[in-house]
């Protein structure tokens, strides 16, 4: 199980700007924030990391771009992160729907971050 990740990115307050919109609906905010880099996660359980699970950092971008996929609880969330994100000023790099290719259920949505990672929200539904 993975505990925590994170990204360089170019422009550190365009990115938190960014992070803070498109990961709100999937119940993500800040939860630890130090000079240049910022850790958002979930409410935290009892043994879950208290800074976070992804971290955003000052830095120059990891090439090639990586690809990051959060969970939702719902397609609905799925297509609230996708309205979030492109109006944090995401791009579009795939709309939410089904992707059966991949397996039954899999429904999800792809953007591009200000530094052109590929974020995706994905619900696993029946």
């Amino acid at each position: 199980m993975i505990d925590h990740t994170g990204i360089n990115v170019s422009n550190f307050e365009l990115s938190r700007a960014f992070y803070i919109r498109a990961l709100a609906p999937l119940g993500y905010s800040i939860r630890l924030e130090l000079e240049g880099a910022a850790g958002f996660g979930a409410q935290p359980g009892a043994r879950d990391d208290p800074g976070g699970d992804f971290w955003i950092a000052a830095g120059e971008p990891q090439t090639p771009r990586t690809h990051l996929a959060f969970r939702a609880a719902s397609e609905q969330q799925v297509r609230e992160f996708y309205r979030a994100a492109i109006e944090a000023g995401g791009e579009d790099n795939g709309q939410p729907g089904e992707r059966p290719h991949y397996h039954a259920g899999y429904y999800a949505a792809f953007v591009h971050d200000p530094d052109g990672y590929n974020i995706e929200a994905v619900f696993h539904g029946p």
